[in-house]
């Protein structure tokens, strides 16, 4: 059977998600999982393809950066997969790891893809340093912070942190620093 992955890092990504889950289709999935969530988050839903993933499987996805965050990543997934005797398919690179030069070239573009990740976040070091130093920097805009106001109002009227949160959307913990930080101002 031929089970599919799919993954976005926002919820924002919606046509991305669908592009990937439209192409896994098309390559003949009987079996989707996926999820928003960026890579170094956990990823529940590629622990259970992994449980799921039976012998003479196919774990396929679009794009290997879909899949894994890194080489370590990648050989951990790797080693899930070839333990239930199954294999993985990359579709943009036509990569088939049920050959040994499927295997092979798997490892040698999880290479190329690592060090091009590395290559970006350092340029990104190096630009947000520039920006820094002229002032222009502000970095990622708080997005619980915003709606402070909404989490005091549902408190007062009984709601608890745990539903604010997914109603707002926010972090529990975020929840918690906004009372916190009111009951100190109080």
């Amino acid at each position: 059977m031929k089970i599919g992955y799919a993954r976005t890092s926002t919820t924002e990504q919606i046509a991305g998600l669908d592009a990937q889950k439209r192409d896994l289709e098309a390559a003949g999935c009987q079996e989707i999982f996926f999820e928003q969530v960026s890579s170094v988050q956990k990823r529940g839903e590629l622990e259970r393809l992994l449980k799921f993933i039976r012998k003479d499987d196919c774990l396929v996805v679009t794009k290997l950066d879909r899949l894994a965050r890194s080489i370590p990543d990648l050989v951990k997934i790797i080693q899930a997969v070839e333990t239930k005797e199954a294999s993985l398919k990359i579709l943009d690179l036509n990569l088939d790891t049920s050959t040994p030069t499927g295997k092979l070239l798997l490892n040698l573009v999880g290479s190329i893809a690592q060090f091009e990740r590395e290559i970006m976040l350092q340029r990104q070091k190096e630009g947000i340093s520039v920006a820094k130093a002229a002032g222009k920097y502000r970095g990622r805009a708080p997005t619980a912070r915003s709606k402070a106001h909404d989490v005091l109002q549902m408190r007062q009227a009984g709601v608890s942190p745990l539903e604010i949160a997914q109603k707002l959307q926010i972090s529990r913990a975020s929840v918690y620093r906004i009372l916190a930080e009111d009951q100190k101002a109080a």
